[in-house]
């Protein structure tokens, strides 16, 4: 059983590198749409640990101020959202230009059913760490009894 979840999880991680590589080449923003996406997709971790069980997940976020950052959890997905501003660029000439910034929006997909009243997020050096606590499987059981028509 651990290895079929290290291939459900190396297979999740690959969906997730194509996503970020090649993004909606088809609809609004994408290559073929003809407008360019604007933004950038910050680089995250996601681990599961602990006791009691939680999902964490670290977000890259360099440069973007927390004021402009919002986190959203919808079912198994936790939503960020945030901004990197635009430097400023007049009476410069640039080699070379790596650093992205504007609005950026993450969907990271969780592979638990997580807590989301009981979320706490951090930051730190850049890092942003969200902790979701994991909900109990509670596998509970019960007797159903057969009715008869008599």
């Amino acid at each position: 059983m651990p290895r079929d979840r290290d291939l459900l999880v190396n297979f999740e991680r690959m969906r997730r590198e194509m996503d970020e590589l090649f993004g909606d080449v088809w609809g609004e923003g994408g290559w073929l749409s003809g407008r360019p996406q604007p933004g950038f997709s910050p680089r995250v971790d996601v681990y599961y640990c602990g006791e009691p069980p939680r999902a964490v997940v670290k977000a890259e976020l360099p440069g973007v101020s927390l004021d402009t950052v919002s986190l959203e959890i919808v079912g198994r997905e936790l939503v960020i959202r945030g901004e990197r501003p635009v430097q400023e660029t007049e009476g410069r000439v640039y080699q070379q230009v790596e650093i992205e910034a504007g609005p950026f929006r993450r969907i990271v997909e969780l592979n638990a059913d997580v807590v989301a009243e009981e979320a706490r997020a951090t930051y730190e050096d850049g890092v942003l760490r969200v902790e979701l606590p994991l909900r109990s499987s509670g596998r509970a059981s019960r007797r159903v009894p057969i009715e008869t028509k008599e």
